[in-house]
């Protein structure tokens, strides 16, 4: 069963690094409802953006409670406001390696997805990471999360439960987004007022109460 709880296994735990701006959430939308639907626990520096912790240190323990990252490096271009890229997630892809090479034992086997929305692109900017596992989604919710659900399939050992199809699995996201808003009106909720964990939550409920 899909979990929302922040606190999970390590080996069922996928930290997902990815951009947060209105463009990018239809893909990160898709993201986390694909990995729940697999049956992993979701971690994102998101979970936690009204406690008192500083956010670094946050992204220290989420990462260290991960054995899985996924982590999309595609927001290269300058932003509108201060024409400059974003380096977050480049950084945090650069922690959870470092942790997987520098950390304990119990870190040593961290595994990790790297997106990129072109193909070959990361060459020119982040040249250091040739041979991770890196693949293209082109700006796609559908291409990223046929590669989150291939790659989790081939982290599976053979004798577990086979995951559902990429297009399955889009499926079933699109009819909770259908049914979203009808849900939200039920629990008092403004769609403004939705974040991260309450999604989350109500992403864990919609594939418990439809079996998934």
């Amino acid at each position: 069963m899909a979990k929302a709880t922040p606190h999970a296994d390590y080996h069922t735990s996928v930290f997902v690094n990815c951009p947060f701006d209105l463009e990018y959430q239809p893909i990160l939308h898709a993201i986390v409802f694909a990995i729940m639907h697999c049956g992993y626990t979701v971690r994102c520096a998101l979970e936690a953006e009204d406690t008192g912790t500083p956010r670094i240190d946050r992204i220290y323990s989420i990462i260290e409670a991960c054995r899985f990252g996924v982590h999309d490096i595609s927001r290269v271009e300058h932003d509108l406001i201060n024409a400059l890229p974003r380096f977050n997630m480049p950084f945090e892809l650069g922690l959870f390696l470092g942790a997987r090479r520098f950390g304990p034992p119990s870190q040593r086997s961290k595994q990790c997805l790297v997106l990129e929305a072109e193909r070959f692109r990361y060459q020119k900017f982040l040249s250091d990471i040739a041979g991770q596992d890196i693949r293209q989604h082109g700006g796609d919710p559908t291409k990223a999360v046929g590669a989150i659900r291939d790659w989790l399939v081939s982290m599976r050992p053979k004798s577990a439960k086979l995951l559902p199809g990429a297009k399955a699995i889009m499926h079933h996201y699109q009819d909770f987004v259908r049914n979203l808003p009808a849900a939200l009106k039920a629990l008092d909720i403004e769609p403004n007022e939705l974040g991260f964990v309450d999604r989350a939550h109500m992403m864990a409920l919609f594939l418990e109460t439809r079996g998934l």
